[in-house]
């Protein structure tokens, strides 16, 4: 007992908050995350929570092993996979203002192909690449010749027999789908997708320290593989930003998560309806592949993984990403106005998924049903 609440003390010297209005909220956050890092023992963690409009961050450990820096609000944090709900928010920014409809076929706006692949009569759709349901697989295979992600591995990869089963019938986990889903949002925009993000998504939210450029300077998470090496990034590659290639901070992951919790606020109010809504039902779905490590997938919104209520739990909207050793979580119930964000640095896939149902219980304790 002294031994645990010796570590109880030293996470609580190192912790680093932000001050909150609501005592129930920081005392919750600060305390499950200091659970969380004891348990696991991973390098660094931060976690930063909201609930009515109030929000507090807490960081464990170090950015990276023996820097000696606390993580904190501001720290960089590669969210891989967290990346496709700002995708699919994107697709719901340019349905809301007319500039493709949810059930249009991706195909035209697709320019790496001559013709994108189909199965038993049914095309690809926006709607089916936001909502994981296009049938592609879940990474691109190697071509010869050409270097991964490039145009030309993608148009190796959309061959005509590419589709796993037809699009909108099953779901299957695909980096590949979203990916082309940001290049079809390109060429419908007529723009970059950084650029179409950044005017859709970042400005507006004034998610200042969010893009897809690589991280600079001391206060970056670095990620640790299951031995415990540092993993040296990605190259970044605009082919993948629809996919996983998001950087972003627990402060900007507040106000995105305050965002979408404003069900009410005028601001981009179509696109989040949009984008939250269950435009895909679990039942009768085959396959249904690669969505349940976070909790049961019941629905897909665009990007997102919905969670029907169970118990005292509430209706749960989420995303995990995981990157570059790096883990991390999102979650909010959007009727209870209370959300979650966490991350970890180190490739510890049994510990990226206690951390999802801590999250979980965390949010069904502060917004009971």
């Amino acid at each position: 007992m002294i031994r645990l609440l010796t570590a109880f003390a030293t996470l609580s010297l190192s912790a680093a908050p932000s001050l909150a209005a609501d005592p129930l909220l920081e005392d919750a956050i600060s305390f499950s995350g200091q659970i969380f890092h004891l348990q696991t023992e991973v390098p660094g963690l931060v976690i930063a929570g909201v609930r009515g409009g109030e929000s507090a961050v807490f960081g464990f450990g170090e950015v990276a092993e023996g820097s000696g820096r606390v993580p904190d609000g501001d720290t960089d944090i590669a969210v891989g996979s967290i990346s496709k709900s700002i995708t699919g928010l994107a697709l719901a920014h340019l349905v809301a203002d007319g500039t493709v409809a949810l059930t249009d076929p991706v195909a035209p706006y697709v320019a790496i192909v001559d013709a994108m692949p189909e199965r038993d009569g049914h095309a690809i759709r926006f709607v089916d690449l936001a909502t994981q349901s296009s049938g592609l697989p879940r990474e691109l295979a190697p071509a010869d010749g050409v270097a991964k992600y490039s145009d030309a591995s993608f148009a190796a990869n959309l061959r005509d027999d590419a589709l796993l089963f037809a699009p909108g019938t099953g779901v299957l986990y695909s980096n590949v789908g979203f990916d082309v889903l940001s290049i079809a949002l390109a060429g419908a925009a007529k723009t970059p997708f950084a650029d179409l993000v950044k005017a859709k998504v970042f400005d507006p939210l004034k998610m200042d320290a969010t893009g897809y450029a690589e991280p600079t300077g001391d206060n970056a998470f670095t990620g640790y593989d299951w031995t415990g090496a540092p993993i040296d990034p990605d190259a970044v590659i605009s082919n993948q930003f629809g996919a996983s290639s998001v950087h972003t901070t627990a402060n900007d992951m507040v106000k995105y998560l305050k965002w979408n919790l404003d069900r009410f606020g005028a601001g981009g109010a179509e696109a989040r309806a949009l984008s939250h809504a269950a435009h895909l039902i679990r039942d009768g779905l085959d396959p249904v592949y690669g969505m349940d490590e976070s909790g049961h997938m019941d629905a897909m919104g665009l990007g997102w993984v919905i969670m029907m209520p169970e118990g005292d739990r509430p209706l749960i909207i989420q995303k995990a990403g995981g990157t570059n050793g790096i883990f991390s979580y999102l979650a909010f119930a959007p009727t209870r106005g209370v959300g979650v964000f966490i991350s970890i640095n180190k490739f510890d896939f049994a510990a990226s998924v206690e951390m999802a149902a801590m999250v979980n219980g965390l949010i069904a304790t502060l917004a009971p049903r």
